[in-house]
């Protein structure tokens, strides 16, 4: 740390390629004309606003631990590495960054997530925003995946490659009941970090025969003396 607060002037050294500034008390930053930057690490400041928006040859992003709203990466194609954890993000839009192979953005208040663009990714680590689905079958690479302590309800991890992820997390999901997966049994072999009242299954919309998941032990008695 050297106690820095403001970073205007930088977009003069045109021919920057790295830049580390973090543990600092920086509230903005704009790279923009910093158009050959490959390197950012910019985690543990104040930050709020950061202007990335004409670095096209970023392929890695350090940013966490900051007060970020918002973060357009739309010019950033050539990104590898994005790590978001600890923000203020409302919305993420990776949609233009296909080359993303590791995606951090925990502890933020995301309420989606769409990966879909993103073929490439091997981690995943989304875990305690608010996300209520997630949908991974495009995903084929993937190989880690924590996404505990949101409120999913629906989570896809059909993506024909379930024997590459090495690790999955879905730990605090009160509603998540069910999980689509390529094989049910392999998975109940492989993953064991997921919440007691969630299972796999290869077709969660089959549903269980129309049951509903009652924590209660008498009041699922009560149901089914009274035939519901």
């Amino acid at each position: 740390s050297q106690n820095i607060s403001d970073l205007t002037g930088i977009g003069d050294f045109l021919a920057l390629t790295h830049l580390t500034c973090f543990l600092n008390s920086i509230t903005s930053l704009d790279l923009s004309n910093n158009t050959a930057l490959i390197y950012l690490n910019c985690y543990v400041n104040l930050i709020t606003s950061l202007n990335l928006s004409n670095n096209t040859a970023l392929i890695y992003l350090n940013c966490f631990d900051n007060s970020i709203t918002s973060l357009n990466l739309s010019a950033n194609t050539a990104l590898t590495l994005l790590d978001c954890h600890n923000n203020q993000l409302t919305s993420l839009d990776v949609s233009a960054n296909p080359a993303l192979t590791t995606l951090n953005c925990g502890n933020n208040p995301l309420t989606s997530l769409d990966v879909s663009a993103n073929p490439a990714l091997t981690t995943l680590y989304c875990n305690n925003n608010q996300l209520t689905s997630l949908d991974l079958s495009a995903n084929t690479a993937l190989t880690q995946l924590i996404c505990s302590f949101n409120q999913l309800t629906s989570l896809d991890l059909r993506n024909g490659n379930n024997t590459m992820i090495t690790y999955l997390n879905s730990t605090e999901n009160p509603n998540l009941t069910c999980i689509d997966v390529d094989d049910e049994t392999w998975s109940n072999a492989n993953w064991t970090d997921i919440d007691s009242w969630t299972s796999f299954s290869e077709d969660c919309s089959a549903g269980d025969g129309g049951q509903t998941y009652v924590p209660d032990d008498n009041f699922e008695a009560y149901l089914e003396a009274n035939g519901m």
